[in-house]
């Protein structure tokens, strides 16, 4: 639905576009061209209609009619043509009428004597070939009263102004529309990487938990190893017996060793005899075994 209607929304914004450029160009053309003795298009000029002079017959006031240029003395009896009135009520005015006869003027000039055909008297002057403009072609009944009408202020307004205004108004909404989505994602954007940030953040944290709850346990389970190792320790000295071995310095400088109660001097060449810790006989340094201490 929203499809169609962009599309609708469209050909109407085309159609406007198309309107308004095609009413700029009938108001130039019509004023540059249309009623103006001078100014013709590929031999052909245009004329609006002012009055009902050849309504009778031919055209209205309002219509708009072309006219060909042709050599003046091509023309006949009967022929509708358009001339430069040298008439006193209307002098320099373009008039159209039909031609009634072939005659001249007061100098022998060749003319034409002219009527319209609704009243049916002829013209006051005779049209000289100087004066004429061109032969009646055609007629486009009405659309002279719309180059007039484009020709006016209100024309202008309603034709061209008002088209061109709403244009500008459609399009000034769209880019309003348009930097509001802009925005709109800018701001979208904005916030997804901002998510995505956070998030990262979050994962690295959850990280480095992990890691420092590993780290505790590696650190648990060494310090639990030390501590078996230690009793490990504790309990293999307990159960070792026991015999001792430490040496000391003997009397007159001689070492004594003692190993599961029995001393050894360090020095054989001395006779000293060692007791051992229990009481029992030791042996002397020439080996043979002394009796218990009192």
């Amino acid at each position: 639905m929203k499809k169609a209607l962009n599309i609708i929304k469209n050909i109407l914004i085309l159609l406007i576009v198309i309107f308004a450029v095609l009413m700029m160009i009938f108001t130039i053309v019509s004023v540059n061209l249309f009623d103006r003795a001078d100014r013709s298009i590929f031999g052909y000029k245009a004329f609006i209609v002012l009055s009902d002079s050849m309504s009778a017959t031919d055209f209205s006031v309002g219509d708009l009619i072309l006219v060909r240029e042709v050599d003046p003395s091509s023309l006949q009896e009967g022929d509708i043509i358009s001339f430069q009135s040298t008439n006193t009520e209307n002098y320099g005015e373009i008039v159209t009428h039909k031609i009634r006869e072939l005659t001249t003027d007061a100098e022998g000039n060749p003319g034409f004597i002219t009527y319209g055909t609704t009243t049916g008297e002829n013209d006051e002057s005779v049209v000289t070939y100087e004066f004429v403009l061109g032969q009646y072609q055609t007629t486009l009944p009405g659309l002279g009263q719309f180059f007039s009408f484009l020709k006016t202020i209100p024309g202008y307004i309603v034709c061209i102004f008002l088209p061109f205004l709403l244009l500008i108004i459609i399009q000034g909404v769209n880019s309003i529309r348009l930097f509001r989505r802009y925005k709109k994602e800018q701001l979208e954007e904005m916030e997804a990487e901002r998510l995505a940030h956070q998030e990262n953040i979050k994962k690295e944290r959850e990280q480095l938990q992990a890691e420092r709850l590993e780290s505790q346990k590696l650190m648990e389970e060494l310090i639990k190893l030390k501590r078996e190792i230690a009793a490990k320790g504790e309990t293999k000295d307990s159960s070792s017996g026991t015999g001792v071995v430490s040496s000391s310095p003997a009397v007159g400088g001689a070492s004594v060793v003692t190993e599961n109660g029995v001393a050894v001097s360090g020095r054989p060449d001395e006779a000293s005899s060692v007791i051992s810790e229990d009481g029992e006989g030791g042996v002397d340094a020439d080996g043979k075994e002394a009796g218990p201490s009192v």
